[in-house]
């Protein structure tokens, strides 16, 4: 058995459980932030066969999709505290970020 974490934005979360579950795959989906700029993601976990990561992995990476967005630095604090904010940036968000893990024991209770 493996159990597949996920992590994924949180606009895509919808479309990847959607397509977990219509192909026959529970799974459990957690409010999570972090990465980067500290943006909401969405967690995943996925327990399943190992014959069955792949399928699991490519079904979250046909929906989980990288794109661009305008991020805006806070303004310095501090002895530069009147100066003018940074201008902002385009960065890369979304995409998945994927753990495998072995386990042990796995129950549906």
């Amino acid at each position: 058995m493996r159990l597949v974490l996920a992590i994924v934005h949180s606009k895509d979360a919808d479309s990847c459980v959607t397509a977990l579950n219509d192909a026959g795959f529970a799974c459990t989906r957690l409010g999570t932030s972090g990465g980067f700029l500290d943006r909401e993601n969405v967690t995943l976990l996925i327990g399943v066969d190992a014959a069955q990561v792949d399928k699991v992995i490519d079904l979250i990476r046909g929906r989980a999709k990288r794109r661009n967005e305008r991020f805006q630095a806070a303004a310095a604090a501090g002895p530069a505290a009147g100066a003018a904010a940074p201008p902002p940036v385009d960065v890369e968000v979304g995409g998945a970020t994927v753990f495998v893990l072995a386990i042990d024991r796995f129950e549906r209770l």
